[in-house]
């Protein structure tokens, strides 16, 4: 199985990854990676799209960075792990492209699929978007050394990029599970899993 995590920046995605590859992991066979990046290569594009001593990287070309990066990702880590037969858990895919680049630089949801039309082709089975404002979710990452140039963006940016989720969410409603990100961690790992195991 093929499941996915969105959400703004200070979602608690990484820690609710990483908890529940251990409780998965006592029965099933898990691996976690993170778009993007997850490979070697897609790491180097990482760096390049996020780093902020790259300056003037235009939308379009942080685009197809991101497209380039996941095709390569797809090929290295996430396909011959399913055919393993094994549970992919995923820090971000296609629908952050659809958020960030498609609806908050406002390049289209039609110029994203186009690009990443690979990616279609390999949908995940489950998404689950941790839906938090922004305002609140910058706040608990405030102490965090601002790296990488999406935390650099303006709030006006990242409520942007929650009204693009949003809209993803209500257009893929059967893939798509939003959460309450005001919720304790441990709440929400415990429907996660529970979503999970339903559809396992």
């Amino acid at each position: 199985m093929f499941i996915t995590f969105e959400g703004g920046e200070g979602t608690g995605k990484t820690t609710l990854i990483k908890d529940i590859a251990a409780i998965l992991s006592l029965e099933h066979e898990v691996i976690t990676t993170r778009e993007p990046g997850g490979s070697m290569i897609a790491e180097a594009i990482r760096d390049i799209i996020l780093n902020p001593k790259y300056k003037g990287v235009t939308p379009y070309t942080e685009a197809l960075l991101l497209a380039a990066s996941r095709a390569q990702h797809l090929d290295e880590i996430i396909l011959p792990a399913l055919k393993k037969n094994m549970i992919v858990l995923c820090d971000r895919y296609l629908d952050s492209s659809l958020a960030y680049q498609a609806y908050a630089r406002d390049l289209g949801f039609d110029f994203i699929l186009n690009i990443n039309q690979y990616a279609t082709y390999h949908m995940p089975t489950l998404t689950f978007y941790i839906d938090l404002d922004p305002k609140v979710g910058m706040s608990r990452i405030s102490n965090r050394v601002k790296y990488d140039r999406l935390d650099q963006e303006t709030v006006v940016f990242h409520q942007r990029v929650r009204e693009g989720y949003q809209k993803i969410a209500h257009m893929y409603p059967n893939r798509i599970v939003t959460i309450d990100g005001t919720q304790t961690i441990d709440k929400i790992k415990r429907q996660i899993i529970s979503k999970i195991q339903d559809t396992l």
